[in-house]
Formats: C-alpha cells, sequence, structure tokens
C-alpha cells in the first residue's frame, strides 16, 4: 500500500509539473498585462512562500533551522529569481519563441551537469536519447514561429547567451536543491521550498525599489483579470507546482524531472489552441516527438 501510495504522489507531482506549471505561461501574460514583471514576482513569490511556511509550521516541521534557511535562500535566488530575471531580459533582444526553444535546453544542462549520475544517464541510451530528441520536439513546435518573428531585433546573439547563461543557473540551482538543499530536509518536508520562494521575493523586492515599479503602478487600473492570474501563480504555480518540484528533485533522477522543460511548451501550445489560435501539421509532429522523448527518459528510471 505504501508503495502505490508513493506511486501515485509521483503521478500527481508530474500532473502538477508538468500541466500546472505549463499553464503559468499563460497567466504569467495575463497578469503583465496590469502588473510590472518585478513587482509581480515580489507579490507571487512572498504570498506563497509565507503561506507555505505557515502550512509547513502547522505540519510541525522545524522551519527555523539556520543550515536550511542558507541552503534554501542559495537555491532560491539561483532557480527561481535568476530564471525569471534572466527570461525578462532576453526578451528584449529575442523572440518569445526562441525563449521557449533555448529553455528547453535545461533538460540536457541537468543531464550534463548531474556528475552523481553520469554513469546511469549516460549508460541509458534511452535516456540520453529521449533529451536529446526532446529539445528536438520543442524546436519543430515553433519553428513556423522562428520565421514569422521579427528578425531585425539588434543583438539577439545577447539573448541566446543571457537565455544559455540562465539554462546552467536553473539546472545548478535544481541540483544544488536536489543535493545540498534536501540534505538538511526532512523528505516529505516543504519548508525548503517555503525559504527559496521567501528568498527570490526579496531578490525581486530589491529590484521593485530599484527600478522604481512601485512608484510606477496605479493598483486601482490593475484590472481584475490580472489580479486573478496572480491568485492563480501563487495558488497552484508555486504552492502546488513548484512545491511538487522541489519534492520530485528528491525523490526522482534530476534529468527525469527536467523534462517538464519540454512539456511546459507542449501545454502553452495547447492553451493557445483552446483560445482559437491554429496548430499546425509542424507542431503536431513536434507534440509527438516530446511525448516519445518523455516516455524514454521516464522509462524504467
Amino acid at each position: 500500500m505504501k508503495a502505490a501510495a508513493d506511486r501515485y504522489a509521483v503521478i500527481t507531482a508530474y500532473f502538477l509539473v508538468y500541466v500546472v506549471w505549463g499553464s503559468t505561461y499563460y497567466f504569467i501574460g495575463v497578469a503583465l498585462e496590469g502588473l510590472p514583471a518585478f513587482l509581480l514576482g515580489a507579490l507571487r513569490f512572498s504570498a506563497a512562500g509565507a503561506i507555505l511556511l505557515a502550512l509547513c509550521r502547522m505540519r510541525g516541521e522545524d522551519i527555523w533551522r539556520p543550515a536550511l534557511i542558507r541552503r534554501s535562500a542559495v537555491s532560491g535566488i539561483v532557480l527561481l529569481f535568476v530564471d525569471m530575471a534572466v527570461i525578462m531580459l532576453a526578451q528584449r533582444y529575442v523572440g518569445s519563441s526562441v525563449v521557449a526553444i533555448v529553455a528547453s535546453s535545461t533538460a540536457i544542462w541537468i543531464m550534463l551537469l548531474d556528475v552523481p549520475m553520469w554513469k546511469r544517464n549516460f549508460r541509458r541510451t534511452a535516456t540520453v536519447a529521449g533529451v536529446l530528441v526532446g529539445f528536438v520536439g520543442v524546436g519543430m513546435l515553433y519553428a513556423e514561429q522562428l520565421g514569422a518573428e521579427d528578425s531585425a531585433v539588434p543583438h539577439g546573439e545577447y539573448g541566446i547567451l543571457i537565455l544559455m547563461a540562465g539554462c546552467v543557473s536553473w539546472s545548478l540551482g535544481s541540483l544544488y536543491a536536489k543535493y545540498r538543499s534536501s540534505a538538511v530536509e526532512n523528505a516529505n518536508g516543504f519548508a525548503g521550498a517555503a525559504w527559496q520562494m521567501l528568498s527570490a521575493s526579496l531578490m525581486f523586492w530589491a529590484c521593485v525599489m530599484l527600478s522604481g515599479e512601485w512608484r510606477e503602478v496605479s493598483f486601482r487600473s490593475v484590472p481584475l483579470s490580472a489580479w486573478w492570474s496572480l491568485l492563480y501563480l501563487i495558488t497552484f504555480g508555486s504552492l502546488l507546482a513548484y512545491s511538487a518540484y522541489v519534492w520530485l528533485l528528491k525523490v526522482r533522477p534530476a534529468t527525469e524531472v527536467a523534462t517538464h522543460a519540454y512539456v511546459n511548451p507542449v501545454v502553452a501550445v495547447i492553451i493557445g489552441a483552446l483560445g482559437g489560435e491554429k496548430i499546425t501539421a509542424v507542431q503536431l509532429v513536434g507534440l509527438a516527438i516530446i511525448l516519445g522523448s518523455v516516455l524514454l527518459v521516464n522509462r524504467k528510471q
């Protein structure tokens, strides 16, 4: 019964990371129509981190351990703050489809940087093939968009380099959370995830003050849709999906968990289709390739 419960917990966590986290791209876009980027991150992670920390305390977790706070702070800043800040900065130089394709390379970086798992990962042909084929699938999802985007944006190479740095940062943060942060936390505890979000929120608040966003925004003029989207990002995106991601890193191979980088764009495309966007034949092939790659990576891990 315990094995079955653990299996269902892993399945549920993957659903949250694959589907729910993938849906947050849409809600981030809606929220940004009324809230500045840094302020959105500050509000989202402050609220989610505080709520999760309170829940952990109610569950009896020891949330005030210095080692837990210190290591979680490193993970949170490298994972959440740097990743989101990089994406926002890179979009000044490259289009959204380039961002999606390069960001999906996170799965490759995690496989390359996960030194303790090299022997296991590179020994399995299915794992290596699945990670590489999945990247190709994401490229096919956005291949036609690439041709339609404005190629005259100056210094596009800067955007690529910034994105690659962000992918490496996310990968290193994920591996640090797996091997270092989780070492000082209960296997079923979530205090680490709470401190990660709170640490990231402090960085976002600093950027809000330095950039002057706080003075520029008028809360009365923020549309209701942006507030509802923020609520969705706090509850489903952070409290559920991000916590599930951190937990999966503890109990599953990092390369396997990293396949979310391939599935999240699939969910984004499907949501766009439900909103009236057209799905082309090339995108359908890309969807099939991604599904196959995920099955390869997850098979008999």
